[in-house]
């Protein structure tokens, strides 16, 4: 079967745009490998605080049945307008190297013999700096290795709705409207949308696995809590689709499987994981 590697900024990240379709390539076989480039701590990553948002991750890739996790060693560079100075042990990640990055999502590619990178689109979904980041980094590295490629997203016109005046979301999480209509990607530029409604129960539980997450404050952390207090059945009614864009491909159709057309590459030796990965 294939190897997928799904690269997310934070932890947390991985259950909201992907955990459904994670769960199913699991189910269905495939290799799971999920790589975040921070560790969600804003300052310095020592004892049991620089741990707690990865092991959470850990303990979310074990219910999505992902096999192996890898954090890429920066730091979250937060939401606001100036960026953070760095913590002393590492780089924010929206001011990393873009080359260095990348060539360490590529050395885990070529390691992997991965047949398929998911990242996320130009906009990084809502314009988060990380967000955006992976999408560069995500482009530079599958350009370095050739492996295809497909990016995590959401239609714009589903989000705007949502998020209207008279949307499901709006009394949740308020967004500036002019932010909204330039978020995620348009519906003609989406190729795939992959139904996860009958992994909805394990999507959900790895939401729950962050359990720092829906504590943390922020419009992120509101909507977090109303789809943990969700009935499953409702859960996978609003949550049960995802999708992704594959960049220079026209689309013409919505296509459910992201592995089709994947020239899957037999497998290699691998080199061992470093420690703590």
């Amino acid at each position: 079967m294939a190897t997928v590697i799904a690269f997310h900024a934070h932890p947390d990240d991985e259950v909201l745009l992907t955990g459904g379709t994670l769960a199913r390539l699991a189910a269905e076989g495939n290799r799971v490998i999920i790589a975040v480039a921070t560790d969600g701590i804003m300052g310095p990553a020592s004892g049991r605080n620089g741990q707690a948002r990865l092991n959470e991750l850990r303990a979310s890739a074990l219910v999505l049945g992902a096999a192996r996790v890898v954090h890429l060693g920066y730091a979250d560079s937060g939401r606001g307008p100036v960026l953070y100075p760095d913590p002393p042990d590492r780089a924010r990640f929206a001011r990393a190297d873009l080359g260095e990055a990348a060539a360490k999502l590529a050395g885990l590619i070529r390691e992997e013999h991965a047949d398929l990178l998911l990242s996320y689109d130009p906009q990084g979904g809502y314009g988060h700096p990380d967000h955006v980041k992976v999408h560069r980094v995500g482009a530079r590295a599958a350009q370095m290795t050739g492996t295809r490629v497909l990016e995590a997203t959401l239609p714009r016109e589903l989000v705007t709705l949502l998020f209207s005046p008279v949307g499901l979301l709006r009394l949740v999480a308020r967004y500036d409207r002019a932010e909204i209509q330039a978020a995620f990607t348009p519906r003609p530029a989406i190729t795939h949308r992959v139904s996860v409604h009958r992994y909805a129960r394990q999507k959900q539980a790895a939401l729950a696995a962050h359990r720092s997450f829906p504590r943390s404050g922020g419009r992120s952390a509101r909507l977090a809590r109303v789809m943990l207090a969700l009935p499953v059945p409702i859960f996978g009614l609003l949550f049960g689709q995802e999708w992704f864009a594959e960049p220079g491909s026209a689309a013409t159709t919505l296509r459910g499987d992201i592995l089709q057309a994947v020239p899957h590459r037999p497998p290699g030796p691998r080199t061992p994981a470093p420690p703590g990965t």
